[in-house]
């Protein structure tokens, strides 16, 4: 996906879209902007609805590495499902993507660099090769390192690098001496947990 100048979208969408923008060169640029409107220049106008709807919504697309089409079929889906909210049901299937589940598993440290491993082949599902970004795993499944990618540079210290980035959730349990994860249950949208507005996505596609 053609996202564009990282800091321009994160100025767009805020500093936790993109794991550059949570850098002092971000914060400096930005009190140096900040500085530049006290001087005189005209400042952003009020957001409308519609335009708050369709700024969370590029947020999500963006923190989740999705296409326009991918996304709305996405929420399209989520909507159609009956017995549960809409924002749960999307929640679950963009943290069920393989390339989102190897973030959250700390074997890359960006979803965008968890899409290319997914992509150059480095992943399994049920010991069975993935190359596929959005694939979505299931309960049961089990994810792991191709054998014969696990001495790949991408992968050394890989149990220092997953201590040191941000804890596995509950619903993945991962057994770091066999390089493999257990898909143990299903994502779960925790009210004031994730900071994205997934009932304001569904709204923007609901009009």
């Amino acid at each position: 996906m053609i996202t564009g100048p990282k800091f321009k979208i994160c100025r767009r969408l805020g500093s936790d879209i993109y794991e550059k923008c949570q850098t002092q060169k971000y914060v400096l640029s930005e009190s140096k902007k900040s500085r530049n409107l006290s001087k005189g220049r005209k400042r952003r106008s009020v957001l409308s609805d519609y335009g708050k709807q369709l700024l969370e919504k590029q947020k999500v697309r963006f923190t989740y590495g999705i296409s326009e089409k991918q996304f709305k079929n996405l929420v399209k889906d989520a909507v159609s499902k009956k017995g549960k909210e809409g924002s749960e049901t999307l929640y679950e299937n963009l943290e069920r993507r393989l390339d989102n589940v190897v973030y959250r598993l700390g074997l890359a440290p960006t979803r965008r660099m968890a899409r290319q491993m997914v992509s150059h082949g480095h992943i399994v599902v049920a010991s069975r090769k993935v190359t596929i970004p959005s694939f979505v795993v299931k309960e049961g499944d089990v994810v792991g390192i191709r054998g014969g990618s696990q001495n790949n540079g991408i992968f050394v210290n890989l149990e220092e690098k997953v201590k040191e980035g941000s804890q596995v959730p509950s619903w993945l349990k991962f057994d770091i001496s066999k390089k493999e994860a257990l898909v143990q249950g299903r994502p779960k949208l925790k009210q004031g947990e994730s900071l994205l507005d997934l009932n304001t996505v569904i709204e923007f596609y609901s009009k």
